[in-house]
């Protein structure tokens, strides 16, 4: 007859898959609250104790880490010595192994959980025996994900035994299982030590969907999440649409990591390409959504949309005018939400802004390499920025400064952003020259560049950018300074009485 091992700690579909195993003739081996759960719906099981000849000990930490166990697991099948050590000591085979193992990462979400207890969550014997049957897959099937049972069980009674390949994608499995379960417990552990950048950075995501292609048609994609995912799209729920793409989800995160910057006011940002055509905050979200979509009217076409608060049938009707491909939002109104479900291929997120960043880390991928930092999080206030000019700013322009700070962060370098009136109103992104940036910034913003204030991600190296603020009416200026040339860009402000403050850091994104 043969045996299968079974100790699992999520039991959905335990019972049926157990029940099918034994309607095949197998006897079951259990653990713990397995065995309770198998024998409370009238299934048969032998104890791991009549298997080993010892009792469980240290409240179950030493149940399962026994000879008779890892050898019944390890044992090549074929190997004539194997066999007749195994005969001489009188340990039966192990011909199925159903191990998933204590709940870790749940148990680190648990609010007001205990290290101890987090600890005591950690599975010793559960990881052994899965390492030592999927060692052994030639022999025998290991299963550890519950949506394989069926397979299984199919494969059983259509065969006698699970092919061969079947097998070996199940060790796959189980490897992957026990690396991703040791790196959810590494990384608890490295960060409880303190340590920054460890000799292995390590990381693990879970699957949420294959995607139908990346970037481009010809490339395969897939769209992972992290150990807990808060403020993230995986976390967001889609009302309406088709499914997400590479690119939409690339353009998605971008954006709702600008609205982050703009928390506790009404604010509305339009993305495209990985950079913002339009922020605006206004005192209501039909007020940031105006000044959003007047920012550029003419880039938000087939753009990304995130606002910070419930979209109302006011905002909807003025969003459903013109094509979107995505509208983030914490929550629809009714109205608002049958009104845009008309539209067909507008993809409607619901995911709540006021979530907490967890990410720690900015990991960027280059050719067999990551690159690891931290993640630009960096805020300033007026009590942080110097001014460096004869003419201070006025109170007015001190606060379109700090809102055209929070937004050059978000644009990709050389950046130069142009606000007035809580709005971006020019964007010059991505140049390989600043005084270009600034160039494109103003030429986008018209008549609206008079009076607006100017922010730049990086020092200027020399005074051309400064030069062309004035021409188009800037009257303040925000940059890191720094530059060895500095004072030659002051020279030119205080020459035409414009205010510039210097923050001390930069935000180069690349």
């Amino acid at each position: 007859m043969k045996r299968a091992l079974v100790s699992v700690s999520d039991k959905t579909n335990l019972v049926e898959f157990v029940s099918g195993l034994t309607e095949l003739g197998y006897e079951i081996i259990s653990t713990g609250g397995t065995k309770k759960a198998l024998e409370a719906a009238g299934i048969q099981t032998i104890g791991i104790s009549d298997i080993t000849g010892f009792p469980e000990i240290m409240d179950g930490r030493v149940k399962t880490l026994h000879p008779n166990v890892h050898g019944a697991l390890l044992c090549v099948r074929d190997d004539p010595d194997h066999v007749k050590q195994l005969q001489d000591l009188h340990i039966d085979y192990i011909d199925l192994v159903c191990v998933n193992l204590y709940p870790f990462k749940q148990t680190l979400k648990k609010p007001n959980v205990t290290h101890e207890e987090i600890i005591e969550n950690i599975d010793i014997g559960g990881p052994s025996m899965l390492r030592s049957a999927s060692k052994n897959y030639r022999f025998i099937p290991v299963i550890v994900d519950p949506s394989d049972y069926d397979m299984i069980l199919r494969e059983l009674k259509e065969h006698g035994e699970t092919c061969l390949k079947t097998r070996e994608r199940l060790a796959a499995k189980v490897f992957r299982h026990t690396a991703a379960y040791d790196t959810i417990i590494a990384q608890y552990l490295t960060q409880r030590s303190g340590e920054r950048y460890p000799e292995n950075f390590t990381l693990t995501y879970e699957k949420v969907q294959d995607l139908r292609y990346g970037e481009n048609p010809h490339q395969s994609a897939a769209f992972y999440k992290g150990n807990d995912p808060q403020y993230s799209l995986a976390n967001a729920k889609q009302l309406h649409g088709k499914e997400l793409s590479y690119n939409n989800i690339q353009d998605g995160n971008a954006a709702i990591e600008i609205l982050k910057d703009f928390e506790g006011q009404p604010a509305a940002v339009g993305l495209k390409h990985m950079n913002p055509c339009g922020i605006g905050t206004g005192d209501t979200i039909e007020e940031a959504w105006e000044k959003c979509f007047a920012s550029d009217p003419v880039s938000i076409f087939g753009g990304i949309v995130a606002l910070n608060q419930t979209v109302s049938l006011a905002v909807a009707e003025k969003l459903s005018k013109i094509f979107l491909e995505i509208v983030i939002a914490p929550d629809f109104d009714k109205e608002a939400l049958a009104l845009l479900t008309q539209k067909k291929n507008i993809r409607l997120l619901q995911l709540d802004t006021s979530l907490e960043v967890h990410t720690d880390y900015k990991v960027t991928n280059v050719n067999d390499g990551l690159l690891v930092q931290d993640v630009d999080a960096k805020r300033i206030t007026e009590a942080d920025v110097r001014v460096v000019t004869d003419r201070k700013p006025t109170d007015e322009e001190m606060k379109q400064l700090l809102f055209a700070w929070r937004a050059v962060k978000h644009v990709k370098s050389n950046a130069i952003v142009l606000v007035k009136d809580n709005m971006t109103v020019g964007v010059g992104a991505g140049q390989m020259n600043r005084v270009g940036a600034a160039k494109i910034a103003i030429e986008q913003a018209g008549e609206k560049a008079a009076g607006s204030v100017m922010g730049s991600d990086a020092f200027f190296p020399m005074p051309d950018t400064v030069e062309e603020a004035v021409k188009a009416g800037v009257t303040a200026i925000i940059q890191p300074g720094g530059s060895i040339r500095d004072q030659d860009s002051v020279d030119v402000c205080n020459k035409h009485n414009i205010a510039m403050v210097y923050t001390g850091i930069r935000h180069f994104k690349h």
